[in-house]
């Protein structure tokens, strides 16, 4: 049976900066109204394609074609998310070593969520092939449930892929809405199963409608080189002081503190405190900056994205702050209802006079509904 499958982006809107720096901490993130799409019907072999939607209709940017006994798939820089994501649930699921052989399968994928832009876009390949081969294999939802998928995801690119990562993107996606991430005891990021899961801890219920606005800077960056250099430092100064003792080490402070303005940020947004809430994201803004800068980044969180949030301080939002791993990316915005369209306006200025190339400006929308699974 044919399925078609859609995921959201996410958020990261209070809490540890950058996912792979999670520890023994938390975030709050939401999924938002950016969506990445897949479909999965049968095949003789295995089929990979992903495509891509313009004003002429669709093209394929890259296809390859593999059997079963392939398997573990090649690396080569085109469909390594997609590969990857297969040759982990290969390695992980007994039943799907089973049935692949008997039933080959064309993956396709595409995406509306620009590229490198902050959002987790390059996850949301890998928890799509995921949960297109859990759905049309019919694999034991026990055994590949949502907790489960979204641990091989993140293995799949620490570990196939070899891009520093963390969870955040690997489950926001899948669970949907906005919530509180837990990631007590998974600092080291051990072998799945011999650490917690995320605890997930959905808000949107007792939550209104956030008022966001959201822009792209057009800066491309990866999330992994900026992880690359902030986690490794960050892992070394805490089990420094955890066998030795002594001052707490500056990383690890930056770490608190931020975790601080997410479990605040709970209370903040349970009361509906808006601009409390606001005030802890420029506090969770200033906390990023002065890590990146601590961690040997020029320019701290990204020239674009201080001179943007900049423009949307001093045009009326409650608090700005950058999504994603800093350098480049998207920062986004809390506003009053009502004034979306004035920080809009302000940023278009902003954009024109910094000579910004490829900027978005969206206003981003909570979804509770994480990934999709509908026959086709």
């Amino acid at each position: 049976m044919p399925f078609q499958l859609k995921i959201p982006a996410r958020i990261n809107i209070l809490g540890n900066p950058a996912d792979a720096n999670e520890g023994d901490f938390a975030t709050i993130s939401a999924a938002v109204d950016l969506y990445a799409h897949s479909t999965i019907e049968s095949a003789d072999v295995i089929i990979l394609e992903h495509l891509e939607k313009d004003t002429a209709g669709w093209k394929t940017l890259a296809s390859q074609v593999f059997t079963p006994s392939q398997i573990p798939l090649p690396y080569q820089g085109s469909l390594d998310l997609v590969k990857g994501g297969i040759n982990r649930l290969w390695g992980f699921s007994s039943e799907f070593r089973e049935k692949l052989p008997h039933k080959g399968f064309r993956f396709s994928v595409w995406t509306e969520v620009p590229r490198q832009s902050g959002l987790g876009g390059s996850t949301l390949f890998v928890l799509l092939t995921l949960g297109a081969l859990r759905a049309f294999y019919d694999l034991d939802p026990r055994v590949h449930n949502d907790y489960v998928l979204s641990e091989l995801t993140q293995r799949v690119e620490a570990q196939e892929l070899g891009i520093t990562c963390g969870f955040a993107d690997r489950y926001v996606p899948l669970f949907g809405g906005l919530a509180y991430l837990d990631y007590h005891g998974k600092l080291h990021q051990k072998t799945l199963h011999e650490e917690p899961y995320v605890t997930y801890e959905r808000l949107d219920t007792w939550v209104e409608g956030l008022s966001l606005v959201a822009v792209s800077s057009g800066i491309q960056h990866n999330s992994g080189d900026v992880h690359g250099q902030m986690r490794p430092r960050y892992v070394a100064e805490y089990d420094a002081w955890a066998a030795t003792g002594g001052p707490t080490p500056p990383m690890v402070c930056y770490m608190s503190q931020a975790w601080e303005t997410a479990w605040r940020g709970k209370i903040a947004l349970l009361q509906g405190d808006w601009q409390n809430f606001g005030r802890l994201m420029n506090e969770n803004h200033h906390l990023v900056d002065a890590m990146m800068s601590y961690c040997g980044f020029a320019d701290g969180a990204g020239w674009a994205n201080n001179l943007l949030i900049q423009t949307a301080l001093e045009n009326g939002a409650l608090g700005a702050k950058l999504t994603g791993a800093g350098s480049g990316g998207s920062v986004f915005a809390l506003v009053q209802p009502g004034t979306e369209n004035q920080l809009r306006r302000a940023w278009e200025q902003t954009i024109h006079t910094a000579e910004l190339k490829n900027t978005q400006i969206y206003q981003p929308k909570v979804v509770r509904q994480g990934l999709v699974i509908e026959k086709a």
